[in-house]
């Protein structure tokens, strides 16, 4: 069954909410901002993998990470997902920080480690094209690979997809939130998670 908070007058009861969206379209500032005002756990599901990959000598930075083998790549994934799913006996909210859909060179790869984490909660975070590559483009921490409209749309529909079957086959709620004026979007992310 499909669960969608398109009102933002449902309550949701959750204790891990996933933060879903292509690289650029602002995610992370908004994860940041929304648990440090709420007080929630953060974690950014990248720098989780980073951590892993550096612990085991396989990598020393993402860029690096994202190179190696995909095999060796959904094992740094799912160790991962482990340590998150170690943090809900700690923690009463975590907010996760994730793409939720990778491209790769094989294709598309649902990166929300399903099997292992189910979150009650899945925010897509979606935004204009223009913003998207504006983004990228002056994002300081990362060399961000500047796609075409063509390639952004079809990887945001990817992810929508993917995201609506995740949460009908686990049931969690689904909501979707648009990031072009970032403080009417944190305040929306705000309010559904405090809800």
């Amino acid at each position: 069954m499909l669960y969608a908070i398109w009102s933002t007058n449902k309550m949701v009861d959750w204790n891990i909410t996933a933060l879903v969206g292509v690289p650029g379209v602002g995610k992370t500032s908004l994860c940041k901002s929304a648990a440090g005002a709420l007080g929630y756990k953060y974690v950014n599901y990248g720098e989780l993998m980073l951590e892993v990959a550096m612990s085991d000598g396989l990598a020393s930075n993402q860029d690096e990470m994202f190179k190696l083998d995909i095999e060796v790549q959904q094992s740094i994934w799912l160790s991962a997902a482990n340590k998150v799913n170690e943090m809900k006996k700690f923690s009463e909210k975590i907010l996760l920080d994730l793409h939720g859909v990778d491209k790769s060179e094989i294709g598309y790869i649902i990166s929300l480690p399903i099997e292992i984490i189910v979150p009650d909660l899945i925010i897509i975070v979606e935004a204009s094209y223009e913003n998207i590559f504006v983004r990228r483009y002056h994002d300081k921490f990362r060399i961000r690979v500047l796609e075409n409209l063509k390639d952004v749309k079809e990887h945001m529909e990817m992810l929508r997809m993917s995201m609506m079957a995740c949460s009908v086959i686990y049931g969690s709620y689904l909501s979707l939130i648009d990031n072009d004026n970032f403080e009417k979007c944190l305040d929306e992310l705000k309010h559904i998670l405090s809800s």
